[in-house]
């Protein structure tokens, strides 16, 4: 028993030790990236900034925020990341319910070309002729329709619905409820974890995408936020933040790092909303006492 004990504790010590570095190693280059944006520019270009800002100035958010161009990108993030989601949610929970159902025919056939899809990945060129067929080109619906339904997030719904006591399925069903009054006023509301989980699954997918916006998108009032911090990290687009404020090239590096963070840190405040229920829908298909 001690022997165990003591073998228990090093293995708890261990795990301790590695989350440890691992969590500083994701932490430290945004603590970096926040001090950067909160310091001068030739705090910055001496190489003097760590994870505390230097010769501490508000320059770079000011630049940032007073750009019109980063507002009407942040707008469309919004409106693409909640529409969206609600869209993603919208039709995985409606297809989820219906292949729960043992009785449903052709259900297996459903579910292995579902798995298919996890597999074998739509190529480049075809996706891209089937949105322009579709006359979806530079719209944000070029953005939506296609990633409606995640093969991965479509399965842990199913896996959710298939857990949900029949007999309150039945007892709709008695009451005069069909399948679709069922779904939406008895089963919904009975799997808000689930709802949560993968709702944040699409918005963080939503927010950070951007490779479908470069592909699809043309106009530019049309970019996503992450595509136009794209154009000032790789492309250096620095004009409109320069004459938004006036800062000098030096100046440039920490305005970047104010975007990044502009960029990021939206997204990151919904976690504590639906922390609780994300946090039980994290739990689906660990073993229950």
């Amino acid at each position: 028993m001690i022997r165990e004990n003591a073998s228990r504790r090093a293995f708890m010590y261990g795990n301790y030790l590695v989350l440890t570095v691992v969590s500083l190693a994701m932490l430290l280059p945004f603590l970096h990236i926040f001090a950067g944006s909160l310091s001068s520019g030739s705090a910055i270009s001496q190489g003097r900034v760590s994870i505390f800002p230097v010769e501490w100035t508000m320059i770079n958010y000011k630049a940032v925020l007073q750009n019109a161009a980063i507002w009407k990108s942040f707008g469309v993030t919004v409106l693409l990341t909640v529409g969206g989601t609600v869209f993603n949610l919208f039709f995985t929970s409606l297809m989820a319910y219906g292949l729960s159902k043992n009785e449903l025919k052709g259900r297996s056939l459903i579910l292995l070309l579902i798995v298919l899809t996890m597999i074998f990945q739509v190529p480049l060129i075809p996706g891209y002729l089937l949105v322009k067929s579709l006359g979806m080109l530079n719209t944000l619906w070029s953005l939506i329709i296609p990633g409606t339904i995640s093969a991965f997030n479509l399965i842990i719904m199913i896996s959710f619905f298939r857990d949900i006591p029949e007999g309150l399925v039945e007892a709709a069903r008695i009451d005069g409820c069909g399948e679709y009054r069922t779904w939406w006023s008895i089963v919904l509301p009975l799997s808000l974890p689930s709802l949560s989980t993968i709702g944040l699954f699409y918005a963080v997918g939503h927010w950070n995408g951007y490779f479908s916006a470069i592909m699809y998108i043309r106009d530019p009032a049309l970019f996503p936020l992450q595509v136009k911090l794209r154009q000032l990290l790789v492309e250096s687009d620095t004009e409109s933040l320069m004459q938004s404020v006036n800062v000098t090239l030096q100046s440039m590096e920490g305005i970047k790092m104010a975007t990044i963070i502009v960029a990021t840190v939206p997204i990151l405040l919904i976690y504590p909303l639906i922390q609780k229920h994300f946090i039980k829908g994290a739990m689906l298909g660990s073993v229950k006492g």
